[in-house]
């Protein structure tokens, strides 16, 4: 039964994973085909082929690499040396600068296209939307956050003059601000009041995060003997609020945070009873994983609860914050030393692959959400005006309308496989970071979920055994 399940997965996510590619290509292969281009090969994914045919003079295929994929159109701004040498050595006469912009613009709006498209689709099914509102937890009577009149129970409503809808917001928001000063708005009894509180930099991740925390956290359910809990004077019945700077919202969260800490001296903020104590330990690694190990057990309180909201949110709503996050994110890259966000945080092709899964094996319409944001960014990093990029073609046809003559191939060939180089490299880069987030990638099948449709009771998911 698991390997169906694993089975069933691994196509699923290979077929939203390998749609969002296919439009995108499909766009730039119609738009060619509709300009009278020659087009010479459709590919999704890069390197070796798995299956290939040829039909009409054009060559399709399948290749191993699923990271990307594209049209061969030997009168664009291409790279030999990534899509191969020109099949046909007759002279093709030159296409132009209109239609490569025509051409490099249809990829990414089919990308668009097909995002409006799974969003109406989830408009009309539904989308399980978890239930984690941004509830404050326990308050220290000695910090800044009390003394301002900050209490448990509180609601957090706004951040920075935006809304806050669950707990993820009140870690993020401030995650991509520029400036660790902002206004917080509370809400008590139906009475909203304003908190001017700063957010500081956690030693662990380098993220800002607020003196703020959930109100959920995991509780310590067995402290084994001859362990590092044992000797930091751990106990049952401990909850714990946070592990190294950073607020504990779950079992899973905790045990990554510990696993990333291997021999590494980490203050962990616990509540015991009505007191708040900070106790430093030191994770032993693990001879075989080389993952952190504190030796205790956690009691099974992380079961996520997902309620279907029906009908979803309308298309153009979910474009639009799927659009909002991205600027966010990329705003927060380029403002790296003001929101310490940077190139490690992002994920590659092994965590998006690892996420859309996750969604998949919890429920098809998370999958489909996800897929949503998939072509979203698709679409804007695609327009970015890099040489390899189609925004880097849009300019180069623009160069080329302007001082009304072909760019030089050499120039051409040498920019795009010099950005090319760059890209796979940060893509390399990037999935270094991923492979070290494999445990929390895992996690997200061992959780506990629970869908509760409209009028229905609680359908729950068991975790992967």
């Amino acid at each position: 039964m698991e390997i169906l399940l694993g089975i069933k997965v691994a196509v699923v996510v290979v077929l939203f994973f390998g749609a969002s590619i296919f439009v995108h290509e499909w766009g730039h292969y119609y738009a060619a085909r509709r300009r009278g281009m020659k087009v010479e090969a459709f590919a999704i994914g890069f390197g070796p082929k798995i299956f290939s045919w040829v039909k009409d003079g054009i060559e399709y295929s399948v290749r191993w690499i699923p990271a990307g994929g594209f049209v061969k159109l030997p009168q664009m701004h291409t790279s030999d040396a990534i899509e191969g040498q020109a099949a046909s050595t007759e002279p093709i006469p030159p296409a132009s600068p209109l239609s490569k912009i025509i051409v490099a613009v249809a990829g990414p709006v089919m990308n668009v296209v097909f995002a409006f498209a799974v969003a109406t689709v989830i408009y009309f099914v539904g989308l399980p939307v978890l239930v984690n509102p941004p509830i404050i937890g326990y308050v220290d009577p000695k910090s800044e956050e009390a003394a301002l009149g900050i209490k448990e129970g509180d609601k957090v409503v706004e951040i920075d003059g935006q809304k806050v809808k669950s707990w993820q917001d009140v870690i993020f928001i401030p995650v991509l601000s520029r400036s660790p000063q902002m206004a917080v708005v509370i809400e008590r009894d139906g009475v909203k009041k304003t908190y001017d509180l700063t957010a500081k930099v956690s030693a662990a991740n380098g993220w800002k995060l607020l003196n703020l925390e959930p109100k959920d956290h995991p509780e310590i359910q067995q402290v084994l003997d001859g362990q590092p809990a044992k000797e930091a004077g751990l106990k049952e019945r401990d909850i714990v609020l946070a592990f190294g700077g950073v607020p504990v919202a779950s079992d899973r969260q905790l045990i990554d945070l510990i696993h990333k800490r291997a021999d590494q001296k980490t203050e962990m903020t616990l509540q015991r009873g009505g007191e708040k104590l900070t106790v430093e330990i030191t994770p032993k690694a693990d001879p075989g994983s080389k993952e952190g190990r504190i030796g205790v057990m956690l009691s099974n309180s992380s079961t996520s609860v997902y309620v279907v909201q029906r009908p979803g949110p309308k298309p153009w709503d979910q474009v639009h914050d799927v659009w909002d996050k991205t600027i966010k994110t990329l705003s927060a890259l380029i403002h790296t030393r003001e929101t310490g966000v940077g190139a490690k945080d992002l994920s590659g092709p092994v965590g998006i692959l690892a996420i859309l899964a996750s969604q998949v094996n919890t429920d098809y319409r998370l999958a489909l959400s996800f897929l949503v944001l998939l072509n979203i960014n698709l679409a804007i990093l695609n327009m970015l005006p890099l040489p390899v990029l189609d925004g880097g073609h849009i300019v180069m046809s623009l160069i080329e309308s302007i001082t009304r003559r072909p760019l030089s191939p050499k120039f051409v060939e040498y920019a795009t496989m010099g950005f090319a180089v760059l890209l796979i490299s940060f893509m390399l880069y990037v999935t270094t970071y991923d492979l070290r987030r494999l445990p929390q990638f895992k996690a997200l099948f061992k959780s506990e979920t629970q869908i509760q449709e409209p009028d229905q009771t609680p359908a729950k998911t068991e975790p992967a055994k």
